[in-house]
């Protein structure tokens, strides 16, 4: 008797289906195409170069030096001696480093956190937020030369509308706001909290429309008031703006020099490095050497939150 063997499912071959891959070609540029792109990175790159980069570099080359700006024949090397000098010997340097200083631990303390404040009241959906939004960031699409010349009618010691509020203009006892060097430092820094404030609001507004919402309601359900929900998990999760806003308030610190050019030229009580630098450049008596000492000394420092910045940005990417 003759047995037939039925093979098994299991033993019959299974179809594999096979992915098909298309072949996508790399479409090559054409020549317009790289003369497009050589033209989008060149010259922005060029405009850079020519207007930042060289400049820059011989200004550092500068700082080496002793040149009256007329003769190139006249350069003399002076290797560290512009920087003995204005560290040691320059009267005005170390009174510029404390403003600068002051200019920013105000900044950060001060106008930073109203503008904070501002961000989070504008945030909870009150009527007209969007006019109040326009109203606090006027003052920042001016310029800081504007900003000044507002900020001296409001503090001029005759007419200004800050002396006539406290009854004291033409009179003996009004106070000269931009004159006097023991107050115009801390008027200065309120004039420019005006600007900087609207600023952070708009940076900080931008944050927390990123916030997740399901953040805000674990954190209602697991009882947290309002207080707590922002500073535990709304603020720590705008870590990225943080840092951004960090390195804005540095560098504006630093290079704060219209408005007190405005004032009284950065004397008197208004010395901050950046003015120290365009003295030493310009007008009479002018010592390139030591201007652009002090100019490289300002973009050592500037470059520490710049290069952190980076660091941190890089590192988080990767």
């Amino acid at each position: 008797m003759t047995q037939t063997t039925v093979p098994s499912a299991a033993a019959a071959p299974a179809a594999v289906t096979v992915p098909r891959v298309r072949s996508r070609r790399v479409r090559r540029l054409s020549g317009s195409d790289r003369l497009v792109l050589g033209l989008m990175v060149g010259v922005p790159t060029l405009i850079q170069a020519v207007l930042v980069w060289i400049p820059t570099l011989l200004s550092v080359g500068l700082s080496f030096t002793r040149w009256n700006g007329l003769n190139l024949s006249d350069i003399r090397p002076a290797g560290l001696g512009n920087y003995s000098y204005a560290v040691r010997d320059y009267p005005p340097f170390w009174p510029a480093i404390w403003h600068n200083v002051i200019w920013l631990v105000f900044l950060a303390l001060v106008a930073t956190p109203i503008g904070l404040l501002l961000a989070v009241l504008l945030d909870q959906k009150i009527r007209g937020t969007r006019l109040y939004q326009s109203i606090f960031f006027a003052p920042v699409m001016l310029s800081m030369v504007m900003v000044g010349i507002i900020w001296q009618l409001v503090y001029a010691r005759n007419e200004g509308l800050l002396n006539n509020l406290l009854g004291t203009a033409g009179t003996p006892g009004a106070t000269d706001w931009f004159g006097d060097s023991g107050v115009n430092l801390w008027a200065a820094l309120v004039a420019t909290t005006w600007r900087h404030a609207g600023y952070i609001m708009v940076l900080y507004l931008a944050g927390l429309k990123g916030i997740d919402p399901s953040l805000r309601e674990a954190a209602a359900i697991d009882g947290a008031d309002a207080r707590q929900t922002f500073f535990r998990v709304v603020f720590p999760a705008m870590r990225p703006i943080n840092i951004v806003i960090v390195v804005i308030t540095v560098i504006e610190a630093l290079r704060a020099f219209d408005i007190v050019y405005v004032i009284n030229r950065g004397t008197n009580g208004l010395e901050l490095l950046s003015v120290l630098v365009i003295q030493n450049l310009t007008g009479e008596g002018q010592v390139l050497g030591v201007g652009s000492a002090l100019a490289v000394i300002l973009l050592a420092i500037s470059l520490g939150p710049i290069v952190y910045y980076l660091v941190r940005t890089f590192r988080r990417a990767h």
